[in-house]
């Protein structure tokens, strides 16, 4: 009797092949269409609406956009644009709105009589909201009627009916967010609030209105100076090396150009940079011909100047934006971006037009200013020099790496290592001050528990030249301590292979000295080891701010809410002592083992960086203040790019 072999292709038919229609590709695979699910996401879905009311504003059919959060989830965006189109499309045989809402790759933004320019490309805006919400009602006010239609999921619960008359023009799109694929579909008031903020500034005369029903607040946004208007803003914290504003703008082949720069004493080059209004917070081709025309005009001034012959400098383009901070928009008629979140330009012609347009304009103002001109060259030549100064002590930084212990090599004699030698096993606290430390050491694990002690608030790198970073003590111990080292030639290029410890703990004071103090490790991090914080190695330790007993009853409390609760539970305030420690150091090396340290109680928050274009502002603005701000400022930045601060 034969015995059946198995067949590989038994199970697997024509059935077995899904022919997915665009909507259904898009609940399926949402990620591939808004980026994730999380909030970015659900965000993201709002940013095409509204972009899609302000195209009608590049358009020059829309002056006003109103968004609307309400109590029950539900968020409402309308305009006063030309509204959607309800005519019969002749291709479809429905209703060009329904065209618009139901299939992917359709849209306006294909036709060129349609929109000149806009920040959508691939047609699936407004389709994908629709496809990825639970309920959405869209409502056009346009021929003098009101016409409306419902969609659940996606697909039309009926044909578009027309509502009544109306001396109104618009588009409104009512929709909540499908709880079944979206993690949270809770918006962050800020994050949206920035948003159009941004807009604003970007389209001046456009007024947007935000409203929250949740919290009651009532916003309106509106630019009559733009682009200047808004770098003045983002400048404010930083002293500026010139007095005017450079306004750079023009047009090439239907491409317009906008930019407003800046450069001020600080050692940061800040770009912010937006295509058709979107936020290319990767850059593009447009950054790239901006640059280059930065480079190419500044060396002509400099070889044509001179520089004194004994300096030997070189420059990169690194030097000529040191100290710059600038705005860059422009408007495309076909613009083509890197995936659909549209974070990244790619159209290669683009950055010829920019360079050229910033060339001109820039060569002509340090033509007609050259007071500014000596100071923007002095600081080039300043940033050549502490380039090469920044280059010396990261070679210092590589001689003390840790890999050549072994042949003489000394770690920080502040560092109390631990035993073990598995990184995998092993962890470091940074701790704010040597009392704290002191402590930390006595009520650590020695096996796996290293501690490394620093002195006061560390350097702010946000506002220190490159150089005078890499030369300061305590960053060199902790490049020491934790065994990484940064590529001699470029800063950018960290080298974690010999990292020593899985977890890096930073552990400061409850107060607001201690969150500052977070923050300035933090931004160092951030600046000079992010990998550290993509790789997830950096966490935040959660000392108690309270300790609360009773008789031989101890409690503690890490707020104000836990403390009065822990009080009440305790029968009144009548015999019970509450001490508010100061600091770390008030607390004895058992409390703090048992509070902070010990791994089967402590609470450690990881630091993940969801949204790298909001990382990057709270970093410039936390540390751009001369004084530590306010823990609620530090915390409502932070909560926008998922800092735990």
């Amino acid at each position: 009797m034969n015995q059946k072999k198995n067949n590989p292709s038994e199970g697997y038919t024509a059935d077995s092949i899904q022919s997915l229609e665009g909507i259904e590709h898009v609940r399926m695979r949402p990620s591939m269409y808004i980026g994730d699910v999380g909030l970015r996401g659900l965000h993201h879905l709002a940013y095409e609406v509204i972009d899609n009311s302000v195209d009608e504003s590049l358009a020059g059919f829309c002056n006003k956009i109103w968004v609307n959060i309400h109590k029950n989830g539900f968020i409402t965006i309308s305009d006063n644009g030309r509204g959607i189109p309800v005519e019969i499309h002749k291709k479809e045989k429905k209703s060009a709105l329904e065209v618009v809402m139901t299939k992917i790759g359709a849209g306006g933004k294909f036709d060129k009589n349609s929109y000149k320019v806009s920040g959508g490309l691939h047609g699936v805006g407004v389709s994908c909201v629709n496809a990825l919400s639970s309920t959405l009602i869209v409502t056009v006010y346009r021929n003098g009627n009101i016409y409306q239609q419902k969609y659940i999921r996606g697909k039309p619960v009926d044909s578009v009916k027309c509502l009544g008359n109306t001396e109104m023009i618009g588009t409104k799109i009512h929709y909540i967010a499908d709880n079944t694929i979206f993690r949270s579909i809770e918006y962050n008031h800020e994050m949206i609030a920035n948003r159009l903020n941004e807009l604003a500034y970007l389209n001046k005369g456009l007024h947007l209105f935000l409203r929250n029903e949740k919290n009651n607040i009532n916003k309106h946004f509106f630019s009559k100076n733009g682009l200047r208007e808004y770098i003045t803003i983002l400048n404010k914290n930083h002293e500026s090396l010139i007095k005017d504003i450079i306004f750079i703008e023009g047009k090439i082949d239907n491409t317009i150009v906008e930019i407003a720069m800046l450069y001020n004493t600080s050692f940061k080059e800040i770009i912010y940079s937006y295509v058709n209004n979107i936020n290319t917070f990767e850059g593009g081709t447009h950054v790239s011909g901006f640059r280059r025309a930065l480079t190419r005009t500044f060396k002509k001034y400099i070889e044509t100047y001179g520089i004194n012959s004994k300096d030997k400098l070189e420059f990169t383009g690194e030097d000529f934006r040191e100290g710059i901070i600038a705005l860059i928009s422009i408007r495309v008629m076909n613009p083509q971006f890197e995936g659909q979140t549209k974070t990244k330009l790619s159209n290669h012609e683009v950055g010829g037009i920019v360079e050229k347009i910033t060339g001109e304009i820039l060569n002509s103002y340090l033509e007609e200013h050259p007071s500014d001109r000596k100071k923007i060259i002095d600081k080039i030549i300043l940033s050549s020099k502490s380039r090469q100064a920044a280059k010396k002590a990261r070679e210092l930084i590589q001689k003390q790496n840790p890999s050549i212990i072994s042949s003489g090599g000394i770690l920080p004699g502040k560092l109390a290592d631990c035993s073990f030698h598995d990184p995998k096993k092993c962890e470091i606290y940074l701790v704010e001050g040597d009392s704290a430390g002191g402590t930390a050491k006595q009520g650590r694990d020695r096996n796996f528990q290293a501690i490394l002690p620093l002195r006061g608030k560390i350097l702010n790198v946000e506002k220190a030249v490159q150089y005078k970073i890499l030369e300061n003590e305590e960053i060199k111990n902790i490049f020491t301590s934790l065994g990484i080292t940064i590529d001699v030639n470029d800063n950018s290029v960290l080298n974690i292979d010999k990292l020593r410890y899985n977890k890096i703990i930073i552990m400061t004071d409850a107060d607001i000295d201690g969150s500052h103090i977070s923050t300035l490790i933090l931004t160092l991090f951030f600046r000079y080891m992010k990998p550290l914080i993509e790789k997830g190695h950096i966490y935040i330790a959660t000392p108690p701010l309270y300790s609360i007993r009773k008789g031989s009853n101890s409690r503690y409390a890490w707020n104000n809410e836990e403390r009065n609760l822990i009080i009440n539970q305790f029968g009144g305030r009548k015999f019970v002592i509450v001490q508010r420690y100061k600091g770390l150091g008030e607390m004895n090396s058992e409390q703090l083992w048992e509070t902070t340290m010990n791994p089967k109680k402590r609470t450690l928050r990881k630091i993940q960086i969801e949204n790298l274009e909001y990382a990057n502002k709270i970093f410039s603005i936390l540390m751009g203040y001369e004084v530590p701000p306010r823990r609620d400022f530090i915390e409502k930045y932070a909560i926008m790019a998922k800092l735990d601060v």
